[in-house]
């Protein structure tokens, strides 16, 4: 698997590039940020591990020019710790977000963890709700026929519900398989992204019909007509 690297802190990317190759990672490097997006146009890596404060393009003008052609995996690893760095990233479309200074066992699980999503989409149905269909293994949403444009971060908490529609998933467990971590503990993340989701999805997002609100313990897909 190739990893591109894109931090303009020359210490950590060579702790990295010899931390990954160790682990058979196949690893680029890029000091800013439109060196970054030059370097995944030329090399497609699976992987990229971002910084957001960097050169020339800053970590989320990189997402977005990557976003505009690229589904591979981005993890921001960063020292800024306030959640609105975070939400900006993730909707952006980021895939995770880990924040410096880490250890390195717990970003080789978030990159395994994200390998395997990224490698898990064939021979999947899809699902529908009302006018909504999901479809799994394409990993796109469409309603009434059209196609509904939602962020990696939106589709992963739908994905996961429509994998198990009509169970109850706590918001811990969602938070997990978001963020791939125990550790990540605030909600205010899953009522923002089920309010999008609703917004986008639900005939009337106030009162939703299929994406439902289990009160203090999680949500709920009905796939109802």
């Amino acid at each position: 698997m190739k990893i591109l690297i894109a931090d303009d802190d020359p210490q950590l990317v060579r702790a990295l590039r010899i931390t990954l190759a160790a682990h058979g990672y196949d690893v680029i490097a890029a000091s800013d940020g439109a060196a970054a997006v030059a370097m995944a146009a030329q090399s497609h890596p699976d992987m990229v591990l971002l910084d957001l404060g960097m050169p020339r393009l800053n970590g989320v003008e990189v997402i977005e020019a990557l976003r505009g052609w690229s589904s591979a995996p981005i993890i921001v690893v960063s020292g800024r710790t306030g959640s609105a760095d975070k939400v900006e990233a993730l909707d952006a479309g980021a895939d995770d977000y880990v924040t410096k200074p880490f250890q390195i066992d717990e970003l080789l699980a978030r990159l395994r963890a994200l390998s395997r999503r990224a490698g898990s989409g064939t021979g999947e149905p899809a699902v529908t709700f009302g006018d909504v269909t999901v479809d799994l293994a394409a990993k796109s949403v469409s309603r009434a026929g059209a196609r509904v444009h939602v962020t990696p971060t939106e589709w992963r908490m739908l994905e996961f519900l429509a994998r198990n529609p009509g169970a109850l998933v706590t918001r811990q467990t969602l938070l997990k398989e978001i963020w791939a971590s125990d550790q990540v503990s605030d909600s205010g993340y899953l009522r923002l992204y089920m309010s999008q989701l609703r917004k986008k999805l639900e005939a009337d997002p106030a009162h939703p019909r299929h994406l439902l609100t289990e009160s203090g313990m999680g949500y709920r897909l009905v796939l109802a007509p």
